[in-house]
């Protein structure tokens, strides 16, 4: 898992330079045995073009229907009435794995905005001198420095087989507002060209609201470090 989480941080940023120019193949229907009483449907959203849609084109969407589906008990993952804990179980490395793919993005709008800050010259000097610019720019390296070290904690807690709820939340969400916030530093600072595709930033902002939102909002962190850790009673 830490390794995982190495390779997402470290290697995410040259997989984040050019616009995608073939359209992923889309899902394939699933194969439905009417004799077996149960079926299993997967249907496809129809992709837009590049330019109407906001999602990054890594993957089509698609949707999983199952009317019904009876799990034989050889197949069946742990003990029964024990599934939710089972999925909260998986959940943790999914968590750690966005936060690693977070804050790999992150880095990369912040080195085209530090790159551009050093280049852009502006009254005989470059804007990268200006405290204003250089200053949101030193804070997001900080932010996401501090995110990398609590997906490291809770990728290394998972590894040795120890509960790591807590930290495993607190990494996607340190590093979802950490990439948010130096995507939304790079594009200020790359000014009007922060919406020109050729500098890249602006798709990265758009892309860094998946790691906001999925696979758990903020909101529903707080309250669960709230809940579990401080022990506060559950909001309502």
């Amino acid at each position: 898992m830490e390794l995982a989480v190495k390779f997402a941080v470290q290697d995410v940023a040259p997989f984040m330079v050019t616009e995608p120019e073939v359209q992923p193949e889309p899902l394939q229907p699933a194969k439905v045995e009417p004799e077996a009483g149960v079926a299993v449907r997967v249907t496809t959203v129809p992709l837009l073009k590049f330019e109407e849609q906001v999602e990054p084109q890594l993957m089509p969407a698609g949707e999983l229907v199952t009317v019904p589906l009876p799990v034989p008990v050889e197949d069946r993952l742990g003990e029964e009435g024990k599934g939710f804990a089972c999925i909260l179980h998986g959940m943790n490395p999914e968590r750690v794995l966005i936060a690693a793919e977070s804050v790999g993005l992150g880095h990369a709008a912040l080195a085209r905005a530090a790159q551009y800050a050093r280049e852009r010259i502006v009254f005989g000097r470059p804007i990268g001198q200006n405290q204003g610019v250089q200053h949101p720019l030193a804070e997001s390296w900080m932010e996401l420095e501090a995110a990398r070290l609590m997906a490291f904690k809770a990728a290394d807690l998972y590894d040795r087989g120890r509960p790591c709820g807590a930290e495993a939340n607190a990494a996607k969400y340190l590093a979802g507002e950490a990439c948010f916030n130096a995507c939304q530093r790079a594009v200020m600072t790359h000014g009007g060209f922060g919406y020109a595709r050729e500098y890249h930033v602006q798709r990265y902002l758009r892309e860094s609201l998946i790691g906001r939102i999925a696979p758990v909002s903020p909101q529903l962190v707080l309250c669960f470090i709230a809940g579990k850790v401080l022990g506060l009673p559950k909001s309502s």
